[in-house]
């Protein structure tokens, strides 16, 4: 099953204790009317630990998903439970907090404006991480021999607005040097040496792993890896 996650900053200062004491026990409620039934709908975080420099924690959500049954729309609530975790770069990363959510990306940025509104009332105080273009063609090039797929953007061809490449070794071509003169690396799909796993990655923190692979890979990837490029 493919594990996909996205990374985020949070833009203010504040360390892992002060989340852990707004996060622990949080739950919110919502009513609504549904065909004259009553329906609630909970919010909460659970499973909330500190492990060591990091915050790790569940956030689960329930939704009315609709669905047909014999020619009819019915909605029916459904329970969503999405796993997070906050960690404090190195000082010399400037010390920030990067929170990682594992889920697909739209759903990812959901839940982030739903923290950010949880930890300081309003939206935009958790923000898309940015890796430096510098940064992660290093990154990429760390891993030359089995690059499978490479997306260029901020391509300064007219008419053309994103290059790719597909294939095996693709950092070893000289269509790769040619591309890299006219454009950016923005999505690669790589063979990390150190564990072995396909991993796609972007360059404002979508991370997925096509290898079959348990929540601990995704999180230890995560922390060796891209929490680094940041």
């Amino acid at each position: 099953m493919v594990l996909a996650g996205k990374l985020f900053v949070v833009e203010e200062g504040v360390d892992l204790h002060k989340i852990a004491a707004k996060l622990k026990g949080f739950q919110s409620e919502e009513k609504l009317k549904d065909d004259s039934k009553d329906i609630s709908l909970i919010t909460e975080i659970k499973d909330l630990r500190l492990i060591g420099d990091s915050l790790h924690g569940t956030f689960v959500q329930d939704q009315l998903l609709e669905v047909y049954h014999r020619g009819e729309k019915v909605r029916i609530p459904t329970t969503s439970e999405a796993p997070f975790f906050f960690v404090k770069q190195e000082q010399e990363q400037k010390g920030r907090i990067v929170l990682t959510i594992m889920e697909k990306k739209a759903r990812a940025n959901n839940i982030a404006n739903q923290l950010s509104k949880i930890l300081f009332i309003s939206t935009g105080k958790i923000v898309e991480v940015r890796i430096e273009p510098a940064r992660f063609e290093r990154f990429h090039e760390d891993n030359f021999e089995d690059t499978k797929v490479i997306f260029f953007d901020d391509v300064d061809l007219p008419n053309v607005n994103k290059l790719s490449l597909y294939g095996s070794a693709l950092g070893n071509t000289a269509t790769y040097v040619d591309h890299l003169k006219h454009g950016k690396i923005w999505y690669i799909v790589l063979k990390s040496k150190r564990h072995g796993m396909v991993v796609g990655v972007t360059r404002n923190g979508v991370v997925t792993i096509f290898s079959k692979a348990a929540k601990d890979d995704f999180i230890n990837y995560v922390l060796e890896e891209i929490i680094g490029l940041i």
